[in-house]
């Protein structure tokens, strides 16, 4: 659907469709295409809504699944739509051409069709004559020949008679055309020529290759075969950045604010006058800020909590999550007696802070190497869906979890779901390669520790994470990786196929993939996204985002809002963080650093 075409050709067939995404329906009308069938479209339409209307609350009452088991008699209103639709054709059936005798020219007369010498100029004349009144030099000039020629005038004013005002002015149209056509032929003519002389030379690059076989990469002896393609020469200190870390450990986020240093101290000093101001202004415009055994009002926080939204605003968390937030800070604190020497914004300042650090410690949190070992025993493969929108690293950060979990000890097998982006696969294959080269099957007893599992392009995702799952469950793997293609939120379609992937395949455990640059547009991915997962699954309870992969964290400073939209909207942890481009660059989430960074003024 992406080209707006409803139709499919397929040899002597046509097929025309429309969806229903209400009901998930789809209605398919095929026919032979050498037929010109005028109808079909309203066909289609008309049973559409029969059906949909006929069983609407059997669709409401049984759901998708009633349409498995239920039987539809619908056949003789199939019929009876068929044959009005055939009918409609008829009556609206194309205009028959116009006989001689009903057109125009068998209307003239055979003394109009007749020309001779003497009447062409005196019709140009006389045509001339009708063009306005620039023309009156030339008619009063050519008077006298008027006058000579008295008697050939009344012929050649019966032909004008005769002749229709639609067809006088149809002539004097063309004439005037021609006329301007001439002129602007003359005008050009010179212009094609001086285009041919310059002519169009091809630019030569000063670093470029003129040999064109050099860049022919299509032989078809390597590609798509990755036994046959070359091993790859790369650094391994550059794929693994940090070469003293430990293997397999997780580091937790680190960040280090010496403005918060600066500010503990200023808070625990408060009695302390600042002599520099000088005087007893100083003392008590410090002291004006403090509140000694009093109960704290609206009134009090609203102009801190104003000037904290727009600081949370500023460090890309969504405005409506910074609205809400503030606002849950004001219910906490409404009402509540303060200390001596303690100022509100102080006190407005710590609330909200153990209030990010909540938000970003949900209650259940995700083991992954935990869970592996629990598959383990049960002998089965464990089960991991990447899903998120386009361009926010959900390969990269896949290879990274791969490299993380063969660390640990666990095989791994990345099913290549993605079948929509060129080069998706060969990406992931190039990543397999130089995974295998860092953790050679040498090293690990004989046995392979990361494989990829494709089926190409074009094919269905979620029938490929099937076989993909079947065939680790019976070779042996650990866990199954599953990569899909990026999509947006509002695509409905794709957001279908994708809840059908998670619906078929049951993964263990279901990562969105965002990216840390986003603000406002993160509520609305996650919020889509889990709603999409949620409308096209046929269980009971539907299986949405279990956690959050947050990318691209190297690239923010202190703008970390993003996390806290994330699993605010969600109440779901963020696994794993993702700091750079090395395989050793993913990180687990460390609250406090995150909340220190978004403090950070």
């Amino acid at each position: 659907e992406r080209g707006g075409n409803n139709s499919f050709t397929h040899e002597a067939l046509t097929l025309k469709y429309k969806l229903d995404n209400q009901f998930e329906l789809v209605f398919v009308v095929g026919f032979q295409k050498i037929l010109t069938l005028t109808y079909v479209d309203k066909l289609i339409d008309d049973v559409h809504k029969e059906f949909r209307d006929k069983y609407r609350n059997e669709f409401q009452q049984k759901g998708t699944l009633g349409l498995l088991n239920g039987t539809f008699d619908f056949k003789d209103d199939f019929m009876r739509l068929l044959r009005d639709a055939e009918e409609s054709s008829k009556v609206r059936a194309p205009t028959v051409m116009k006989t001689f005798e009903q057109s125009l020219k068998s209307q003239k007369t055979v003394k109009c069709m007749i020309e001779t010498r003497g009447e062409k100029p005196k019709e140009k004349v006389k045509n001339k004559k009708n063009k306005g009144p620039k023309k009156d030099g030339a008619e009063a000039a050519s008077a006298p020949s008027k006058a000579s020629a008295g008697d050939k005038q009344p012929s050649a004013a019966g032909d004008k008679e005769e002749l229709t005002k639609d067809e006088i002015l149809q002539k004097n149209r063309e004439e005037f055309f021609k006329r301007h056509m001439k002129a602007g032929e003359k005008s050009r003519s010179p212009k094609p020529e001086a285009q041919k002389e310059k002519g169009k030379k091809p630019r030569v690059w000063d670093l470029g290759n003129s040999n064109a076989k050099v860049l022919d990469y299509s032989n078809s002896a390597t590609n798509g075969s990755a036994e046959a393609c070359p091993v790859e020469e790369f650094d391994p200190d550059l794929a693994l950045g940090d070469r003293n870390r430990e293997p397999g450990r997780l580091y937790d986020l680190e960040y280090e604010s010496d403005d918060e240093a600066e500010e503990e101290k200023v808070i625990q000093n408060p009695s302390k006058p600042s002599t520099k101001k000088g005087g007893l202004g100083g003392m008590f415009g410090m002291l004006k800020g403090l509140v000694g055994s009093k109960s704290l009002t609206r009134e009090d926080m609203d102009p801190v909590l104003e000037k904290m939204k727009d600081h949370l605003i500023a460090k890309n968390v969504a405005a409506e999550i910074a609205v809400q937030l503030c606002e849950s800070v004001a219910k906490k604190l409404e009402g509540k007696v303060m200390g001596t020497f303690t100022t509100v914004t102080s006190t407005v300042k710590q609330a909200l802070q153990e209030a990010l650090v909540q938000i970003l410690q949900p209650q259940r949190r995700v083991d992954v190497l935990r869970d592996v070992m629990d598959a383990q025993r049960h002998r089965r493969p464990y089960v991991v869906t990447f899903c998120g929108v386009n361009g926010v690293g959900k390969s990269t950060n896949l290879a990274k979890i791969s490299f993380w979990l063969i660390e640990n000890g666990f095989s791994v097998l990345i099913a290549a779901c993605d079948t929509f982006r060129a080069g998706a696969v060969e990406q992931l294959r190039t990543h397999t390669r130089r995974l295998n080269a860092l953790h050679p099957p040498e090293s690990h007893g004989g046995r392979t520790m990361v494989q990829l599992y494709e089926k190409g392009y074009g094919k269905d995702a979620a029938g490929i994470a099937m076989e993909a799952i079947s065939y680790a469950r019976n070779q042996g793997f650990d866990v199954v990786l599953v990569d899909t293609a990026g999509r947006m939120q509002d695509n409905a379609p794709l957001m279908t196929a994708l809840a059908k992937l998670i619906a078929v395949n049951a993964p263990d455990l279901v990562l969105f993939v965002g990216e840390a640059l986003v603000g406002n547009e993160a509520v609305d991915q996650l919020v889509k996204f889990n709603k999409a997962l949620a409308d096209h699954s046929m269980a009971q309870t539907p299986r949405l985002i279990d956690g959050i992969v947050l990318t691209k964290f190297d690239t923010i400073d202190d703008k970390v809002g993003a996390a806290i939209s994330m699993t605010y909207i969600t109440s779901k942890p963020i696994v794993f963080v993702g700091t750079g481009q090395t395989y050793c660059d993913l990180r687990s989430l460390n609250a406090k650093a995150v909340v220190a960074a978004l403090m950070k003024a």
